[in-house]
């Protein structure tokens, strides 16, 4: 776990190093400020709760996770130093698991520096707080999923752009599983065993049921499987990739 560690400290100064931190937090708060007060009709609503503010996360996250995620292994690739990594005396997975608490830690900072939201409403009236701590706890797991399915397809290759288009369209389809179009989709084929396994995958419906307060194991769970998955699969890219 040492070596995790210093791997994640290492990556997570490296962050502040470049604008792309600075640029990354200033944009996620903005948006969020946008989609809550104007998009999501906080005012028009007339209750003091953060649901507006939750419900736009998964599509925050659908485009700047994959921002983020982009250069964990695609700019190593590219730059050489994944060589240089990979030779130090650490295993392939805790490097993988390095990158990956590095981004997501930096996540949840961005995430929690959207306090004065809370706080917000907290003065405009009595929200369940309950809710909202385990909204922020189920924000941030879902992140993890999008980060981890960023980081196997940063691994797959050494060009950024493409990285974040693969990560876009493969957390894109998660996020749409559950709805009808899909669903309607698959349903004139498929079995039912399977029509109801992709409604599970939907990353929508896992996370708005804890935004709702309906706060099951099994929905946190699922997160942290899915992003222990992608970060196996990470793993086995990388030692494929060093093979070639």
């Amino acid at each position: 776990m040492g070596a995790t560690l210093i791997i994640a400290r290492r990556e997570l100064g490296a962050y502040f190093a470049t604008p792309l931190a600075y640029v990354f937090v200033l944009i996620f708060l903005m948006l969020s400020g946008v989609f809550t007060f104007y998009l999501g009709g906080f005012y028009e609503r007339g209750q003091a709760d953060l649901v507006a503010f939750f419900s736009f996360h998964p599509w925050l996250y659908l485009f700047l996770v994959p921002a983020l995620a982009m250069r964990l292994w695609a700019e190593e690739r590219k730059s050489g130093t994944i060589e240089l990594l990979l030779t130090l005396p650490v295993t392939r997975w805790q490097a993988v698991l390095g990158k990956f608490l590095a981004a997501w830690l930096f996540t949840g900072l961005a995430l929690a520096l959207t306090f004065p939201l809370w706080i917000t409403v907290n003065v405009l009236g009595s929200p369940d707080n309950g809710v909202i701590l385990a909204s922020y706890a189920g924000s941030w797991l879902m992140a993890a999923g999008f980060l981890a399915i960023g980081s196997c397809m940063s691994a797959l290759t050494r060009n950024q752009v493409i990285a974040f288009i693969l990560t876009v369209v493969v957390c894109f389809l998660f996020v749409l599983s559950g709805f009808p179009l899909v669903l309607d989709a698959v349903s004139g084929w498929a079995p039912r065993v399977l029509v109801d396994a992709i409604a599970s995958m939907s990353f929508l419906t896992r996370f708005n049921a804890v935004a709702r307060g309906v706060i099951g194991l099994q929905d946190l769970l699922f997160f942290v499987a899915l992003a222990g998955v992608w970060l196996a699969a990470t793993t086995v890219v990388i030692e494929l990739k060093q093979a070639d």
